[in-house]
């Protein structure tokens, strides 16, 4: 078992930092208590403490500054992020400037305890790290051959953490961010594209704003696969194809707890799933499969097919159109294939247009009008 952790929570909320003591007393932690980013700074210095709870929004010094604080102070010393669902694009510079994670409110307490946790080992793992390779060095003379694979070994776990982190960030500012113009046009073509569709099937609100962002977050999961899978150049192995259909399930599991996205949620777990049974993570079959997540393989095959990618040019709409009928009744829901086939090449043209101009606008700093609630 390991030793307990001293904890320091900040937040102006009397009530949330007393919650926040209680979820974390209860693990066994030490916990100190900080109602202000000032505070919080004169108890750093004269105390250890291993990681910062703290608010991102707090009168006068803001938790981002304190961040930036409490790394200059303490490097070592952990931090995770408050925020609202509304600010997750700066509980995410926080994890840029240094923070290891964020929570957002309102807290699912066994999401606070698992994060906190993942904090703490994250922590835990440095440490021991640095302190291994510090006394490699030492003894490197005498034992260069035994110790030449115990360095690898510690190299590579240090290679892996950051890659992890490196993956999250890249990950997160696509699928929270949206900056990265390649990737935004196709998250948001796919859910435009799906919108289309469900309005053709009859599909009204609020279902279609559950269609829209679901389709927009479909690969949210990828924030949990390595970097080295995700990008490999070539074919994966076996191994490396279980941990890549791991990411429906993993996206599933971010986004449980966030009230706003629960509708979303069915098209991110099913979105791999095939009319025939013959999908993942739960080969459903037929109308076992959530709508949202039929419409979202049809038009996610359009878009592939008509967008250029690295080892091929787009085909045509008519190849695309074509290759959606072939599979029509395998891979595809045949009544939401009847409705896609319905609408014409030039309102998908339209859609097409209209995001090339939002995302461009979006990236030259505009503010353009949203494609959906």
């Amino acid at each position: 078992m390991h030793e307990p952790n001293d904890i320091l929570v900040v937040d102006d909320d009397p009530a949330i930092r007393a919650l926040l003591v209680e979820v974390l007393r209860d693990d066994g932690h030490r916990l100190c208590e900080a109602m202000s980013a000032t505070a919080a700074l004169a108890h750093l210095r004269g105390a250890s403490i291993d990681l910062v709870v703290s608010d991102i929004n707090m009168p006068g010094m803001d938790g981002v500054d304190l961040l930036r604080e409490v790394k200059a102070l303490r490097p070592d010393t952990e931090v995770i992020m408050l925020t609202a669902l509304c600010d997750l694009e700066t509980a995410m510079r926080s994890m840029r400037l240094g923070a290891v994670d964020y929570l957002t409110k309102p807290f699912n307490f066994e999401q606070v305890r698992l994060t906190v946790a993942r904090a703490l080992e994250h922590r835990r793992l440095v440490l021991e790290n640095r302190a291994y390779r510090e006394g490699l060095e030492s003894r490197v003379a005498e034992r260069t051959a035994a110790l030449e694979h115990k360095t690898r070994e510690a190299e590579d776990l240090y290679r892996r953490l950051n890659d992890s982190y490196r993956t999250t960030l890249e990950a997160l500012a696509t699928a929270l961010d949206m900056r990265d113009a390649e990737t935004l046009g196709h998250s948001v073509r796919v859910a435009s594209y799906a919108v289309a569709v469900a309005q053709r099937m009859g599909v009204g609100e609020p279902a279609l704003i559950d269609i829209y962002r679901g389709a927009l977050l479909h690969d949210v999961g990828k924030i949990g696969i390595p970097d080295a899978i995700l990008r490999k150049p070539g074919k994966l192995t076996a191994a490396e194809w279980h941990e890549m259909r791991k990411h429906p399930e993993i996206g599933a599991r971010m986004l449980e707890g966030i009230r706003f996205l629960q509708g979303a949620l069915p098209i991110v777990l099913c979105h791999q799933e095939r009319w025939d049974g013959k999908g993942y993570p739960q080969r459903l079959q037929g109308a076992a499969i959530p709508l949202g997540a039929r419409i979202f393989a049809v038009v996610d095959t359009l878009d592939a097919m008509t967008s250029d990618r690295p080892y091929r040019k787009a085909l045509s709409y008519a190849v695309a159109r074509a290759e959606i009928i072939k599979f029509s009744g395998t891979q595809f829901d045949p009544g939401v294939v009847e409705r896609f086939l319905e609408i014409p090449e030039s309102e998908w043209d339209a859609i097409r247009e209209r995001v090339l101009r939002e995302v461009s606008a979006r990236s030259a700093g505009a503010a353009p009008a949203r494609l959906a609630a």
